[in-house]
This record gives structure tokens, sequence and C-alpha cells, in this order.
């Protein structure tokens, strides 16, 4: 049965929205593969279903990714749904909150859903928190060999986990040389997202991307916040910093306890059918 998706993307991350109301159960891993893929499906960094009943938050939200895993958390997806649910009337300029696995988020439209402000919580250097294999401990400044060669990473996590290369040049080349090697590194039992870091002053950062279970992309949430929460935590920059990203710009706020606000900007692209097939 062909079934509808609503595509939006956010700096350029794109993500397909099912609407759970239509379509109560996700695909098959197999399937999700299918429908992600840029030449025999829709297309797309990944999959929101959603909204379900949560008792700790007004919406549900599970997030896939394009390798058919779930995802913990995504910043671009968590702005992307509230824009669905503002353009769907089901909620307006008041703040609401949003459950993933990752946990409870608080956010907020504006501008007629063309900005969504979103809570993300309070990123964390723990080994245990992230995780990472060894001792317990805060994961900051350490070596690990890639291909060779030895790095310097941190490692955090905001609901999902981060490691973060600090570095004096980054690039897509190296982002996506890498960035598979980090993503499976045996220090990281449920794999990893990946950033390259540069600072650029004590207000900007850029960085380079390769996300877990989607590979190299334009832009990230998740990645925005902890790449600048390393950055303070290193005190190389301040508590406001705009991220550079090949997609664009986000703004992150780190209050106390490094809880991290983020702000940024959505699109609506459209409507997309899929011709369900047997694979």
């Amino acid at each position: 049965m062909p079934t509808l998706f609503y595509k939006y993307h956010a700096l350029g991350n794109d993500y397909l929205v099912l609407d759970s109301k239509e379509v109560p159960s996700i695909f098959s891993i197999e399937q999700i593969k299918l429908i992600c893929h840029r030449n025999f499906g829709l297309g797309s960094d990944g999959i929101l279903h959603g909204p379900f009943e949560s008792d700790g938050a007004k919406f549900g939200l599970r997030i896939y990714n394009p390798d058919g895993s779930e995802a913990e958390k995504s910043g671009n997806g968590l702005r992307i749904f509230c824009r669905y649910l503002f353009d769907q009337g089901l909620v307006k300029n008041e703040p609401f909150t949003l459950w993933t696995l990752g946990g409870v988020v608080t956010c907020q439209v504006f501008d007629s859903g063309k900005k969504i402000d979103v809570e993300m919580g309070a990123v964390s250097f723990s080994s245990s928190d992230i995780p990472v294999m060894g001792p317990h401990r805060e994961v900051i400044n350490e070596p690990i060999e890639l291909s060779g060669k030895t790095y310097t990473y941190c490692a955090a996590t905001i609901g999902n986990p981060h490691a973060v290369f600090p570095m004096d040049n980054i690039s897509k080349e190296l982002a996506c040389s890498l960035g598979p090697h980090v993503e499976v590194h045996e220090n990281f039992p449920n794999r990893t997202n990946v950033q390259f870091l540069k600072v650029l002053d004590r207000n900007n950062i850029q960085i380079e991307i390769w996300e877990r279970g989607a590979g190299y992309t334009l832009a990230s949430g998740s990645s925005s916040s902890a790449a600048a929460a390393v950055a303070h935590k290193l005190g190389l920059v301040g508590e406001n910093i705009t991220v550079h990203m090949p997609g664009g710009l986000l703004e992150i706020q780190i209050s106390e306890g490094y809880r991290i606000r983020m702000v940024g900007p959505t699109t609506r692209v459209g409507k997309m059918i899929w011709d369900d097939q047997e694979i």
C-alpha cells in the first residue's frame, strides 16, 4: 500500500516524517534502508516516526537512521518534527515537551515554524554515560589510534554518543576518511557520532560531521551541541557559540551544568509517496 511521507530539511540534513496516526508501526530495517536510499528510494538522512502518547512529555518521537538503526536523539530531527507538529496544527507558539530515547526536551516554534528553539538537555563527558570503554572518567583529550596514526579526542553525550576531534584544519575529506573508523572503534560499544572541530574565535566554531548510521552529514544539531560543549570545556569558547557547518549555521547557548539551548531553522520540502515493493 502506498505510504505518505512529509519531507523537511534543517540546514540540508533531511528527514522523512511518518505520521504514527497514519502508519502506527515502523517498517522493517530493510525497508527503512530502501526508503532512505538516495538512488533506490525516496532519499533522506532518516525517518521521524510520531507523534506517540508519552507519560513524560506532550508528544513522543522515534528516530531511525538510514541504516535502519534507531537513534536516541537528533537535534535537526527534533526541530523538523516540531515544524511538522506546527504545520499540522498540533502546536502553536507556546513551549511544549517532546520525548525521545535520549530524554525529554522542551521546544518552542517561532517565525511560522521557520525557527525552532530546543532545550537539548545537559552534556556529560562521563565515560559511563556516553559510553566509552575503560575505567570511569571524563573523556577529555585522550589518544586514539586510527589507521596507524594517533589523534586526540574528547567524548560527550547529550542523549547520544559523540567523539569530538579538535584540529587546526578540517575538511569533508577528513570526515569521510576517518569518520567511518571512529564510528565503529572498539572504544565505543554503541558506536558513535563523530565531529572534527576547528575553533574560529571565542564565539564561533566550525565542524565536519560523520553521523552514526548515516555517514557524512551537512549539519547536525546534536553534533553542534556536543562540539560546542567540548570547545567550552577546553576553555576555547564562551557560552554563546555559532556553529558553522556545510549546511549552514546553528546557535548554541551553554548554561550551568553544560545545559544546551539550540536555535536553528527548518524548511518544508513537500510530500512524497512510497510505493511499497518486495525486497
